[in-house]
């Protein structure tokens, strides 16, 4: 479990960040993927000081998959602070055409002074960041219009950095996905994993998804009740485990001597929930 202290910072995460630093010269704008879901755990705080020098588009990703009316919310608080913000989804291409317009509207003044030098087709260049697993692969894709990237839902693929053109006046710069060294907060570290961007391997996935009916019970009594056909009011004081126990139960999952199979609850529960069987979730609030 992150609360374990899984701390996260492999050599290619180092490399990602002087990536980072040595390439922001040569782009106009940043790209910054964060999971819609999930908004506050998966931006990388490093972020911030790496791009300081480019203005910065976050494109709350993913968003197909959480409460719309939450990241609605986000996406006015991001804009009430003067931020540039868009609701995206690289699977089902929500949202997608609105990234160029939006591109040179912050871009506005810059573009302008490209014109007056005689330089009006230039295109505009842009850097993708985020953490792993946040989709800037399928985000490459999407607006290279190709299967430029390669695609799979575990973090850590993109392994270095990449040129890709799009069909909407955008050169890409993909670089790999970076996390950060230490996670202060131990609920990052759990939404990082409910959400699969922190592989399954390294945490014990029956306290993880004791965890995640907790917070589904506490947030989305409805949906995460009517799912596992449970009765909320003999739910109330019941504790992380014992709600993963419940579930097992309602499945009729047992192992021999007729003892409750929680470990292949487990395996439910996070697959159903990243899979929006549970329904369409988001599990931050701004």
């Amino acid at each position: 479990m992150p609360s374990q202290n899984v701390q996260w910072f492999p050599g290619h995460m180092a490399k990602t960040r002087r990536l980072i630093s040595e390439n922001i010269k040569l782009v106009d704008i940043v790209f910054e993927l964060i999971d819609a879901r999930i908004p506050q755990s998966s931006r990388n705080p490093e972020i911030k000081t790496l791009t300081e020098t480019r203005p910065v588009l976050t494109l709350f990703n993913k968003s197909g998959m959480a409460d719309a009316e939450i990241t609605k919310k986000w996406i006015d608080a991001y804009r009430a602070e003067g931020r540039n913000a868009l609701a995206i989804d690289c699977v089902t291409g929500e949202g997608l055409k609105a990234v160029a317009p939006e591109c040179r509207r912050i871009l506005k003044d810059k573009l302008e002074k490209y014109e007056s030098k005689g330089m009006a087709g230039r295109k505009i260049r842009a850097m993708i960041v985020g953490i792993p697993n946040v989709g800037k692969s399928s985000l490459v894709n999407r607006l290279s219009g190709a299967k430029k990237a390669k695609v799979e839902d575990r973090p850590g693929v993109t392994m270095s950095k990449q040129w890709v053109t799009t069909n909407i006046g955008i050169e890409l710069l993909d670089m790999p996905g970076v996390l950060w060294p230490k996670f202060e907060d131990e609920t990052i570290g759990e939404n990082l994993a409910f959400t699969g961007a922190i592989k399954d391997a390294i945490l014990d996935t029956e306290t993880l998804a004791a965890k995640l009916c907790k917070r589904l019970f506490d947030t989305y009594p409805d949906k995460f009740c009517a799912r596992y056909k449970l009765d909320p009011a003999s739910l109330t004081d019941k504790k992380d485990y014992e709600l993963l126990a419940a579930v097992a139960k309602k499945r009729g999952f047992l192992i021999s001597g007729g003892e409750l199979d929680t470990e292949r609850a487990a395996a439910i529960v996070l697959d159903e929930f990243r899979s929006t069987k549970i329904g369409l979730i988001s599990l931050e609030r701004p």
